[in-house]
């Protein structure tokens, strides 16, 4: 029963966020549903590293890498006249990002601790020069995706993601399915696998797992799920540039995800929330004038607060006022 009651408590709040995320383009204004479409996406982003910081115990500071890059695939697969097919362009860009984590996996992962976030940190960075410093996909310039894809059958079409109504629902349907993925994979054999290694990686061994392959297969999936991000702001702003696999978006997407609690799907996703509000918040020269030009400042103070208040995540804070308020027994 009590694992019921905790069931019940868990998806209730997950189903009103649902609705209003549905309901929001009706009632909201084009800047704010904008800004909530920008958080779905970098929602994924979070929910995409979640599975290797919080399931697997594996901190990656280059996660950028892959976001950028299924972003470049997206603009460079796209053609410059025609609408291109999403039933192509898409598992095109997420083979090719799932490539991209394969080969930086399988080095990465032969490292472990400090090492592990460095090197992951030096091949986004490697990316991150790629597309800065050579003419392959305009340079510091970046590159234009001038037509957005689309989903038709013969001359029907089911899905133009040109439409700023369609892209939203599209946005928020991906969202779901990575979460509910991701809901899954941690249930599965799988999952409890990558949860044993993050608890106790030598005892796995010691069991007779082999743990390699479990941590590159965890890798190339959050590298892949990662794509659906960027596939989705590339589509979203029409524009790419190498700044979108620079190390600040790494750092970025890992604050949102130890802001809303490391281990969490629900704290990926409120961690991506409250980060954007809290960007948009400090940076608002209605509230703070000029002093809104410095708003990495507050933010970043506000981050270490919430930090040393919340250690376990903004999630865990209802569970720790409940047992606040919980009167001690006494015994005898």
């Amino acid at each position: 029963m009590k694992h019921r009651h905790r069931t019940d408590s868990a998806v209730a709040p997950l189903g009103l966020a649902l609705v209003a995320l549905a309901v929001f383009p009706f009632l909201g204004g084009q800047f704010y549903v904008d800004l909530v479409q920008t958080t779905m996406i970098l929602s994924i982003f979070a929910l995409s590293l979640e599975l290797l910081v919080g399931t697997t115990g594996l901190v990656s500071f280059g996660h950028a890498a892959f976001f950028g890059i299924a972003a470049y695939a997206t603009a460079l697969l796209s053609p410059q006249a025609d609408a291109p097919s999403l039933a192509w362009l898409l598992p095109a860009v997420l083979a090719a990002t799932a490539l991209a984590a394969a080969v930086i996996g399988a080095f990465s992962l032969r490292t472990r601790g400090v090492y592990f976030i460095m090197v992951t940190l030096a091949f986004a960075q490697m990316a991150y020069y790629v597309f800065h410093d050579t003419k392959l996909a305009g340079g510091s310039d970046g590159i234009y995706l001038y037509v957005k894809p689309v989903l038709a059958i013969g001359n029907f079409t089911l899905l133009d993601l040109a439409s700023a109504h369609t892209f939203y629902y599209a946005t928020l349907c991906a969202l779901v399915a990575v979460y509910m993925l991701l809901a899954l994979v941690k249930r599965s054999r799988f999952g409890h696998a990558l949860a044993g290694i993050r608890a106790n990686e030598q005892r796995m061994r010691a069991a007779g797992y082999s743990t390699y392959p479990y941590k590159l297969a965890a890798f190339v999936l959050a590298g892949t799920l990662a794509g659906v991000a960027g596939f989705l702001q590339a589509v979203k702003d029409g524009f790419v540039n190498p700044e979108m696999l620079a190390w600040h978006q790494s750092g970025a997407v890992l604050l949102m995800v130890i802001l809303g609690g490391i281990g969490s799907l629900r704290g990926a996703v409120v961690g991506a929330f409250l980060f954007v509000l809290l960007k948009e918040l400090f940076q608002s020269e209605a509230l703070f004038g000029g002093f809104a030009r410095h708003w990495q400042l507050p933010l970043g103070l506000t981050i270490i607060a919430c930090v040393a208040l919340m250690p376990n995540g903004v999630v865990a804070m209802p569970a720790r006022l409940r047992r606040m308020r919980t009167p001690v027994p006494h015994a005898g």
